[in-house]
């Protein structure tokens, strides 16, 4: 069992940056591979980024690419989102996601879930 909690959202300007931590609080945040995954109002969830057991890296070049960057300190237990220069469209809450299988899937495929953060980028 794991249990994670996000922060560092809020209200930024076109442009600015934030940068998003999740905590694990549990065992083996190690082994699991952690995504992002966020939605906005009136929308599906959709995936962000994600990070395998060992450090691999994906993104949803769409909507992120060269922008965000996904990254894990697992002596902290924690996962992080850097966000650089943020658009209105990235508006959403920011979940974060955990799979106990270590490797990343599309759709990722997460056990665990955690409460989310909101993000509001002003224009």
């Amino acid at each position: 069992q794991v249990q994670l909690g996000e922060s560092g959202g809020g209200l930024v300007q076109a442009g600015g940056a934030l940068r998003l931590s999740c905590t694990a609080f549990g065992r083996a945040f190690g082994d699991y591979a952690m995504a992002w995954v966020r939605q906005a109002p009136g929308k599906e969830r959709d995936f962000v980024a994600a990070v395998t057991w060992i450090g691999y890296t994906t993104y949803n070049a769409d909507s992120v690419k060269g922008r965000f960057t996904i990254s894990r300190d697992n002596a902290k237990n924690t996962l992080y989102l850097h966000q650089n220069s943020l658009k209105p469209e990235d508006t959403a809450v920011y979940y974060c996601a955990a799979a106990t299988t270590g490797y990343v899937s599309h759709p990722f495929a997460a056990d665990y879930w955690g409460q989310g953060t909101q993000v509001t980028v002003s224009s």
